[in-house]
């Protein structure tokens, strides 16, 4: 089983990953935090911030991605 720090760090990355497309439109995305029970917190800023598409965005792309990278993760919310 992965160290908490790997799995932190692989959550960065991840999250540093997907920046680039987000910003392109306009938005971007902060890394919250990683909580006991296997969530990641992320806050979505710029036009992400309260954009329609926010929702499909963090579920399709953002989870996937950050799933794919670290198993562990059950979900990523925004907050």
């Amino acid at each position: 089983m992965p160290q908490e720090n790997d799995i932190l760090a692989n959550i960065e990355s991840s999250i540093e990953e997907i920046k680039p497309f987000l910003q392109r439109d306009g938005g971007d995305i902060e890394f919250v935090e990683y909580t006991p029970d296997n969530i990641v917190n992320v806050r979505l800023q710029g036009a992400c911030s309260g954009c329609p598409g926010a929702t499909i965005t963090l579920q399709a792309i953002v989870e996937r991605i950050i799933k794919e990278a670290v198993p562990e993760v059950e979900a990523v919310r925004a907050v």
